[in-house]
């Protein structure tokens, strides 16, 4: 997090997995997917197409990624006017998960709702 949350990163390059694309949102650094595995793909997918905060490394289907791409990717968030399409959609992204984070957020409102669940789970299964 502190390398994300650092002002000179300007882009990451993730293997995809949940927690690292959070925390990229989370900081609001725009990503370059280079997905190994399972899930990864998929998620790849999420962050490219559906929320916009990512491109794609050509080549990682294959395992080889080309230093040009990562060069021209790495350009293209940095200087190009879809890198700054990418940050305007993660920074919006960023300010979203801060608000989900905040007291009376959903994401606080969700996790009290799931103790007090639990909670009464077990007093169902006390009795």
């Amino acid at each position: 997090m502190d390398v994300l949350g650092h002002r000179a990163t300007s882009a990451f390059v993730t293997h995809c997995g949940w927690n690292s694309v959070m925390e990229a949102i989370v900081a609001g650094v725009p990503m370059l997917c280079l997905p190994l595995e399972g899930e990864q793909r998929m998620n790849k997918v999420s962050m490219t197409e559906g929320m916009g905060v990512a491109v794609e490394l050509e080549g990682y289907m294959t395992g080889f990624v080309k230093a040009g791409e990562v060069e021209a990717k790495v350009r293209l968030v940095i200087e190009g006017e879809e890198g700054r399409h990418l940050r305007a959609r993660v920074a919006a992204l960023r300010e979203e998960a801060k608000a989900a984070l905040e007291e009376g957020g959903p994401s606080r409102v969700a996790f009290v709702q799931f103790l007090l669940d639990v909670e009464n789970l077990g007093k169902q299964l006390g009795d």
